[in-house]
């Protein structure tokens, strides 16, 4: 059954949350970080344990959290002014027995880092969202809640107001949630029926206005343009079959991907941004900057960022995994086999996942990065991404070595020094330096000694072409030499935020 709520039931069920408290902050509160921690982990027993007294909110987390059957009165009085039955009847619970338990998982979800103004009545990014349950995992047509690409997503957009957005491939809603803080319009669309039913339903108990669109991939859209656009897609790389519709495209391969990525600018207003998540085959013989660029059209900026990769066995156990299957089972195997099969065909070495930032730049030469960044990263990538924008345009700017020269830079603040040294019969030699972003992506360049006196020199007082000069001075070297070995740096150091054009992007990303 899919989830249908009615303006009435969805004011009555929001109500009845609100109330007992069924919010981020007070189911944190009420299980303690501990026992809230091991829910995280899949582990229900300390949770049950904390919520075991908890009142209506601990009726709410066991029934909807937990998936325990809750007695008929404790519903009743938790759910108020819904009533059981008129829960069941938009698809959220089912009988059991002599009480009740959960149809869809419905949990709260809040996000306290969007930059957006709150407006009155506004929840300040704390929402609940309807999903299905584990118990469904294994159906074709399974929806997914906040997951894991989510998270990783959400945090590696953007927020700075626009006037449209478009989630695309929205499943249960959750980019389309964030979307609402800082777009003025959000247009949501998928191809699954229980997918949009499902997202219907988050918008409406959440009182949001959001545009949804049934169809695949950008048919919904054509002929339209937007500001943004954002999409965790059917990445999963495999043969072209759809196992899950959440995951898979259809096509063979990446084909999809390329797919996308040759038709997304088309759907941007000059100067849109569009984001998502991605992988792509490593093909033996061939580089995957060179894959992933043949699929860009032509006059875009485009960010891609490898986070990592996979091998082939690692890729198919670790999406089996995803899918509740047993490992050991015949069908999960057969299912492998036939995967590894297809793999080792098409010369498939690794598979690579990452984030891909496209722009339709406003004019001037684009530019095109591909950038490993593997590890954990602590902060949210969604500031470093504004910040590679601006400073790709400011770069765009001063194109011309003079234009360069001429400008004053600052090493950011929180740019550090890093000296080394190995131990030898004297104690300590110094074998090198490097200079190192603490925030964001930690980006780090090695550095020899006149390059960090050129980046001690970026207090934003002289231009860079005077340092230059003054380093040519203390060093005896020319400065058209040192000139030719600057600049490229310089570029790179501003792409990476560890300068920063003085007075024009602020300080740091």
């Amino acid at each position: 059954m899919r989830p249908h709520l009615t303006p009435a039931t969805a004011d009555s069920l929001r109500t009845a949350l609100l109330r007992a408290g069924y919010t981020t902050d007070g189911v944190l509160a009420l299980l303690g970080p501990a026992a809230h921690a091991a829910l995280g982990r899949g582990e229900v027993e300390p949770a049950f344990r904390a919520a075991r007294d908890g009142g209506e909110l601990g009726v709410l987390v066991r029934l909807l959290l937990l998936g325990s059957v809750e007695p008929h009165a404790a519903v009743t009085a938790a759910l108020a002014p819904l009533a059981p039955a008129d829960a069941a009847a938009a698809g959220l619970l089912r009988a059991a027995g002599d009480g009740w338990t959960a149809a869809l998982d419905l949990r709260p979800y809040g996000d306290t880092s969007d930059s957006a103004d709150h407006t009155d009545g506004d929840t300040g990014g704390d929402w609940w969202v309807l999903s299905d349950l584990d118990q469904r995992r294994q159906e074709r047509d399974h929806v997914t809640g906040v997951g894991a690409a989510s998270l990783t997503l959400a945090a590696a957009t953007a927020r700075r107001p626009v006037g449209s957005l478009l989630d695309l491939g929205t499943g249960c809603g959750v980019q389309a949630l964030h979307a609402t803080r800082h777009a003025g319009a959000v247009t949501g669309t998928d191809l699954a029926p229980r997918a949009l039913a499902m997202a219907r339903a988050t918008f409406a108990l959440n009182d949001l206005d959001v545009e949804l669109l049934d169809g695949p991939w950008l048919e919904p859209v054509e002929g339209r343009r937007f500001d943004q656009i954002v999409s965790n897609p059917p990445f999963v790389p495999g043969p072209a079959r759809v196992d899950y519709v959440y995951r898979d495209s259809g096509q063979d391969g990446d084909a999809a991907l390329a797919a996308l990525l040759r038709a997304l600018p088309e759907h941007l207003e000059p100067g849109g941004v569009a984001q998502l998540l991605g992988s792509w085959l490593h093909v033996r013989g061939e580089d995957w900057p060179d894959r992933v660029r043949s699929w860009l059209p032509a006059g875009v900026d485009a960010w891609i960022v490898q986070r990592e990769v996979a091998d082939p066995a690692l890729h198919v156990g670790t999406w089996q995994r995803d899918a509740g299957l047993d490992l050991t089972a015949p069908a999960a195997r057969e299912q492998a086999g036939a995967w590894l099969d297809w793999l080792d065909r098409e010369r498939v070495e690794g598979v690579g996942f990452g984030f891909v930032t496209l722009r339709r730049p406003r004019g001037g030469d684009p530019l095109v990065v591909f950038e490993d960044m593997p590890g954990d990263i602590e902060d949210p990538l969604g500031p470093e991404v504004e910040g590679w924008l601006d400073r790709v345009d400011w770069l765009r700017a001063h194109t011309g070595d003079e234009a360069l020269l001429g400008a004053r830079l600052t090493v950011a603040p929180s740019v550090v020094l890093e000296r080394y040294a190995e131990a030898g019969a004297d104690g300590w030699a110094e074998v090198g330096s490097a200079v190192a972003r603490r925030d964001g992506p930690r980006w780090r360049h090695e550095v020899d000694g006149p390059a960090a006196a050129l980046l001690a020199g970026c207090q934003g007082a002289l231009p860079l072409g005077e340092l230059v000069e003054l380093l040519s001075f203390a060093h005896d070297r020319p400065t058209g030499e040192l000139v030719a070995a600057a600049l490229p740096a310089v570029r790179e150091f501003v792409r990476h935020g560890v300068l920063v054009p003085a007075g024009e992007l602020g300080q740091g990303r």
